[in-house]
């Protein structure tokens, strides 16, 4: 019997992006997207906004449930944008306009001092009542290292995507093939740290 994750997101993209991490890692796993309420991320840390999302799917659904939290933190600005990187510029904000602010707020800054990371928390949440499986809540985190581009570069991806430019390479994230991005991004990074629990969850079902 396959083991059914709900995915707390109501990003179709996102969910896509994790369907296809998982199936080439565990054929046994399905990912499923999720169409609950979404909680206040009023947490202060990745790690906490992470949680509330995956355990408030868990609660909704009675289902295991996995979440992220992620976003792009600059050296010189001591880890901002953060947590608030997806409505940097403001509660109507979207990727054009959080770019144009943070390029702006970078303008007099050169490089070598735009060093920056995309961080990602990935929180597996295993309710009470899940057949075969104890209760267990499991955080894995991954970041990827780079710096912020002087101005925006590329068609692919989403975010902050078109201005960072990671370690090793002389393109942007936005510029990279989408399959290269999704195996070396935050994302996959922490995808792989949470693995071994995906695994050990799926042979327990099974």
């Amino acid at each position: 019997m396959p083991l059914e994750i709900v995915l707390a997101t109501h990003n179709p993209g996102k969910v896509a992006e994790f369907q296809k991490m998982v199936a080439e890692h565990l054929p046994d796993v399905t990912v499923l997207a999720y169409h609950g309420p979404e909680p206040v991320e009023d947490g202060t840390t990745f790690d906490e906004n992470a949680l509330l999302k995956a355990r408030a799917a868990a609660a909704h659904t009675g289902r295991i449930a996995l979440a992220d939290d992620s976003g792009l933190c600059v050296d010189i600005m001591n880890g901002a944008p953060g947590i608030f990187s997806a409505r940097w510029s403001g509660h109507r904000a979207d990727s054009d306009s959080n770019i144009r602010l943070l390029l702006e707020q970078l303008s007099d800054v050169r490089r070598p001092h735009r060093d920056a990371h995309f961080h990602c928390t990935l929180a597996l949440v295993v309710p009470a009542g899940e057949p075969t499986v104890e209760p267990r809540e499991v955080l894995a985190h991954g970041e990827w290292p780079g710096q912020i581009a002087y101005e925006p570069r590329g068609s692919y991806g989403h975010g902050y995507d078109p201005i960072f430019e990671p370690d090793g390479r002389e393109i942007t994230a936005a510029e990279l093939p989408p399959a290269v991005k999704n195996a070396e991004s935050h994302r996959a990074r922490a995808f792989g740290e949470l693995l071994p629990n995906l695994a050990e969850l799926a042979a327990q079902r099974g």
